[in-house]
């Protein structure tokens, strides 16, 4: 049987699993990840955490092992974040994102329905899901019309633990969550880009940033919050979903200002846009509706994005300053 305070979280080595964690053994959770890696392997994000947490094997590309480590760990709560999570990438192995994203949620609450239908279960969503929806802001049932194979994976997950928790009576709940953001955000995507670039610029070891459209519309929040609501969700009676998201709308343009301002430079010296990377205005801007969120769980955002993107900035200012140090 599973215990009082124990969980299960894929995706261990990022960016959202790290900060679970630190959630969870300030709560004096027993925490276990799942890891595709052998344990020695770093933790990624969550390697400061190594010696606190157990570790299991797990591959989201080999069902088996996903209810392997359930059967083995029995816990309370499981936490599913590990997906691909860069969508560009999904147009190159649609194939392969399908069966991340789809195989493993079905292969975690088939497990969970077999094993131990008292387990609680978190999925993460995504708020690509609505894709060119025309509402904005997106709410838990507003219409989604998804434009890539990983909004298009993401959202079968959601519908697939839907039609189960109904038909089943399992406790599992989606998180559609929106852009969220923090220094342990790998430097792929836009504003881990931005934040990187300006403290880089502001040491001189940078001349200038280039970017797609500047107009481009994103709701971002911090990602301790995002974690912290997908907590709160496990803590209901009933399962149900939730759109995780600030409610606000902000444009890169805005991202890059207050990066930049953060280190004493003015954005519009050093950003340059390149009419490649610009892609045609959205119908209606990407910005989620935590009403419900808010109302039934309680959940408040602590960071605002001022905030949040300053913290990435002086994170990435010492960490450059560090490498520099070291060489």
């Amino acid at each position: 049987m599973s215990t009082a305070s124990s969980a299960l979280i894929t995706g261990i080595t990022g960016q959202d699993g790290s900060f679970l964690a630190e959630l969870l053994l300030e709560k004096g959770y027993a925490v276990t990840g799942v890891m595709r890696e052998e344990p020695g392997c770093s933790l990624g994000c969550s390697e400061h955490l190594r010696g606190r947490i157990q570790l299991v094997h797990g591959d989201l590309l080999a069902p088996d092992t996903l209810r392997t480590a359930i059967d083995e760990v029995r816990p309370r709560e499981i936490y599913h974040l590990a997906a691909p999570s860069f969508v560009p990438a999904s147009w190159g192995h649609p194939e392969e994102t399908m069966r991340a994203i789809i195989g493993s949620c079905a292969a975690i609450l088939e497990a969970v329905r077999d094993v131990d239908r008292s387990m609680r279960v978190f999925v993460s969503a995504s708020g690509a899901i609505f894709g060119e929806t025309s509402e904005s802001p997106q709410r838990e049932d507003t219409p989604c019309r998804p434009t890539n194979p990983y909004a298009i994976a993401k959202l079968s997950a959601h519908q697939l633990l839907g039609v189960l928790r109904a038909h089943d009576g399992l406790h599992a709940s989606s998180g559609i969550t929106f852009n969220h953001e923090s220094e342990r955000r790998p430097e792929r995507f836009v504003s881990r880009k931005v934040t990187r670039a300006a403290a880089a610029i502001s040491l001189g070891y940078q001349e200038e940033l280039t970017l797609g459209a500047l107009d481009a519309v994103r709701d971002w929040s911090f990602a301790g919050d995002i974690m912290h609501g997908a907590w709160l969700m496990l803590q209901q009676e009933r399962p149900d979903d939730y759109v995780l998201a600030s409610g606000v709308a902000h444009t890169v343009r805005e991202l890059a200002q207050i990066a930049f301002a953060c280190v004493g430079l003015d954005a519009e010296r050093y950003v340059r846009v390149d009419g490649g990377l610009v892609r045609p205005p959205e119908a209606a801007p990407s910005v989620g509706d935590p009403t419900k969120a808010r109302a039934q769980l309680g959940w408040e955002p602590r960071v605002g994005f001022a905030d949040l993107i300053e913290r990435m900035v002086r994170a990435d200012v010492r960490s450059l300053q560090a490498t520099a140090a070291a060489t």
